[in-house]
């Protein structure tokens, strides 16, 4: 089975990757979801990517917080997309998080998403389109997602718009 595995470096994550997860859901795109940090459980990390993979993982979400080493230490592992989501947290509100995730030595690619919710939604999104690249009947789902977001702008518009 093809899936989206997320991976969060840890629990507090879960908030925020909650609506990744709701994301794929809505789109019927099979997901796992774990906790494995690339500095407190670096094994663990490593298992579970390989493991994930031999499942049939087709895209890795890694979302973490401060250094954010996550992204990173799933890209030396597998050659499947990474996408990147830094978690607001810490001192810096998340922009080490950012800094850390799009920062990638040449070669280990992590698409870099926005910090935070946003980022979480557009990293489920995002791996929806790489999905739906080998799957039309997931492009068409998209494509009807990006018509209903338009109509609501318009239906938006039409109770509150002012033209001359």
């Amino acid at each position: 089975m093809k899936f989206v595995s997320i991976v969060i470096a840890s629990k507090s994550d879960y908030t925020i990757m909650s609506e990744c997860a709701e994301t794929l859901k809505k789109f019927g795109v099979p997901y796992e979801l774990v906790v494995s940090s690339a500095l407190k459980s670096p094994e663990r990390t490593k298992q579970y990517i390989k493991t994930a993979e031999a499942k049939g993982a087709q895209v890795f979400i890694a979302a973490a917080g401060m250094a954010a080493h996550l992204g990173g230490t799933v890209a030396a592992n597998t050659t499947k997309p990474v996408l990147g989501v830094p978690i607001e947290s810490g001192a810096l509100n998340g922009e080490d998080a950012l800094l850390s995730t799009v920062m990638m030595s040449d070669g280990m690619p992590v698409g870099t998403l926005a910090i935070g919710t946003a980022g979480a939604v557009n990293a489920a999104y995002l791996a929806i389109q790489i999905m739906a690249l080998q799957d039309d009947e997931l492009n068409v789902k998209l494509q009807e997602d990006r018509i209903s977001k338009a109509k609501k702008v318009e239906l938006d518009s039409s109770e509150i718009e002012i033209i001359l």
